[in-house]
């Protein structure tokens, strides 16, 4: 099995499969100490956008590290392993709030996962700007 390195953007065929298939993931957001807080998530994956996309509760711990790193946003880790396969995403993460993001970060989410969230009036999106993807397949 090979380790690779590749553009988010332009992921090979295998790694895009692998991030379309149903897998619970992690996310990693910086807590305000600089340790890492480590939580369970979905994720969908936009490699045409270059996004990644955590749908949550505004009143999250996850939301409130990557709000507390400000303007420039936080640095954060997605990873979804299956087997002695794995998927790192990597980037930039902004909180949005804009019902038109949170939609399509809802379908995306039914998509990938098969089943469409209850509503919920405190959701937000966590978006990642993706600058790395790696993995192991």
């Amino acid at each position: 099995m090979a380790t690779y390195s590749q553009d988010p953007g332009r992921p090979d065929a295998p790694y895009l499969t692998f991030w379309r298939e149903r897998h619970l993931c992690t996310l990693t957001t910086p807590r305000p100490d600089g340790s890492p807080h480590v939580v369970p998530v979905g994720v969908t994956y936009d490699p045409e956008a270059r996004l990644a996309r955590v749908i949550t509760n505004k009143t999250s711990a996850k939301v409130g590290h990557v709000l507390a790193a400000g303007p420039e946003g936080a640095r954060v880790a997605v990873c979804q392993v299956a087997g002695r396969r794995w998927a790192t995403l990597e980037g930039r993460a902004f909180v949005r709030t804009e019902p038109e993001h949170i939609a399509e970060a809802v379908r995306r989410y039914a998509e990938r996962y098969e089943r469409t969230p209850a509503p919920n009036p405190s959701r937000v999106v966590i978006e990642i700007h993706l600058t790395r993807a790696m993995g192991q397949g």
